[in-house]
């Protein structure tokens, strides 16, 4: 089964507990605080594996989870750090979020690896927090919880040469014929149901075919498995477009170029606009030279080349190769996503904000600055609510609330803790 696209969810680790705790020696006096810090969440990172193909190990496992740190203790000792995740995925494997949309990272290169989501930081121990006035603080910071988003795998064949065309027009035929590749052949009307690999090889010069399934009208509107197929379009560098024009079938092959274009411009200008050799195939049982010759005469007037094959006789293969090989000679191996959409979007916000609006007479303080905050202090500890009150004037939250004309006994609501504001 050939699995191209899904959606999972990836949560990363969260950071141990700092430790609260004193030096207890028999002969040491005022021995101090001496709580160690939590471990760091384990990271996930996604790495592209040559022996992957599909992306079928995530048709049933949904969720994937880093490792957690471990809780600091006593004698300033350190939680362990979570053991991050590597996933492996196919070469040619688009990372996005689920919720925006937005690329993630593109893992074009065999081996590549790009860190999708930080663990959460591990809570600091007691011992951070002594002070010259305050020389035994009976809290500490618990770990930064590990984030948590849902997001979109999408497999994009990585491939010199598309075969584009409609359904039953010889491109299966022509890859098994030229390639290794031993793709369903059959005399019907229903489109392959995943793209084939070949590698084809030409004077010692090789090069990798993609069988791209027939692409119908409308299939940049999500007709049939139109979408699904467009997108390993999008990653060739030359492409074949398959035109039957033997007549069997009454098709009329002009006809059918335009209609495929007008699917390919739908989709992507830019894809549009790829070089495109045509290439008439079954010319071993043409009934009817006159649609041949239309088409022959449009390539022409547009200088677009043509070569006339049959898959079963040989005929033109040789040359069509030789041309192939030349072409992309030609063309540069670049990178076909656009620079811009490439991972420069992480997941995790690494400078969260906050603010604050007002509702039915209650003061709303959200963000991930605060989250973070709530997550690490203890708020049935008075120690550690006077370093609430210190972070918060740090983080300017206290001067908004006043400029806001905040009084005492107002509820004041952060990240769902509901408190009341005093002077």
């Amino acid at each position: 089964m050939f699995v191209d696209y899904t959606k999972i969810i990836i949560k990363s680790g969260d950071g141990g507990n700092g430790a609260a705790t004193f030096r207890r020696e028999k002969y040491v006096a005022a021995g101090g605080p001496d709580g160690g810090d939590g471990g760091k969440g384990g990271d996930i990172y996604f790495e592209a594996d040559k022996d992957k193909n599909t992306l079928i190990d995530f048709r049933y496992n949904k969720k994937f989870k880093a490792g957690n740190g471990e809780n600091g203790s006593g004698k300033n000792c350190y939680g362990k750090y979570g053991e991050d995740l590597i996933i492996k995925v196919p070469v040619g494997t688009v990372i996005k979020d689920a919720q925006t949309g937005k690329i993630v990272a593109d893992l074009a290169k065999i081996g590549q690896k790009e860190l999708i989501l930080k663990g959460g930081r591990g809570g600091r121990g007691n011992m951070h927090f002594a002070t010259a006035t305050r020389q035994a603080p009976r809290f500490s910071e618990d770990g930064e919880k590990g984030e948590e988003k849902e997001i979109i795998l999408e497999l994009k064949l990585l491939a010199d040469v598309g075969l584009l065309g409609f359904p039953n027009v010889g491109k299966s035929t022509f890859l098994s014929t030229v390639t290794e590749a031993r793709p369903k052949i059959a005399n019907y009307h229903f489109t392959t149901l995943e793209p084939n690999l070949g590698v084809a090889t030409v004077n010692g010069e090789s090069f990798v075919i993609a069988d791209i399934p027939g692409i119908i009208e409308g299939a940049s509107e999500g007709v049939g498995l139109g979408i699904q197929f467009l997108r390993h379009v999008e990653r060739t560098r030359l492409l074949l477009h398959f035109i039957d024009v033997s007549g069997l079938e009454g098709r009329n092959p002009l006809e059918d170029y335009h209609s495929i274009n007008e699917e390919l411009k739908k989709y992507s200008e830019k894809l549009s606009n790829r070089k495109q050799i045509i290439v008439a195939t079954k010319a071993d049982i043409i009934q009817d030279e006159a649609n041949y010759n239309e088409l022959a005469e449009f390539a022409k007037n547009n200088n677009i080349e043509m070569y006339k094959i049959s898959s079963v006789t040989g005929e033109g293969i040789q040359e069509l190769l030789t041309k192939i090989v030349e072409e992309l000679k030609m063309l540069p191996k670049e990178e076909l996503i656009e620079s811009e959409e490439r991972v420069i979007y992480t997941l995790k916000d690494d400078e969260p904000g906050w603010t604050i609006r007002k509702e039915n007479d209650e003061f709303i303080i959200e963000g991930k600055a605060v989250e973070k905050l709530m997550g690490r202090i203890n708020i049935d500890d008075n120690e550690s609510m006077h370093y609430f009150h210190r972070r918060l004037r740090e983080l300017g939250i206290e001067d908004k609330l006043k400029e806001m004309q905040v009084c005492e006994g107002d509820t004041v609501i952060i990240d769902g803790y509901v408190l009341e504001w005093f002077e």
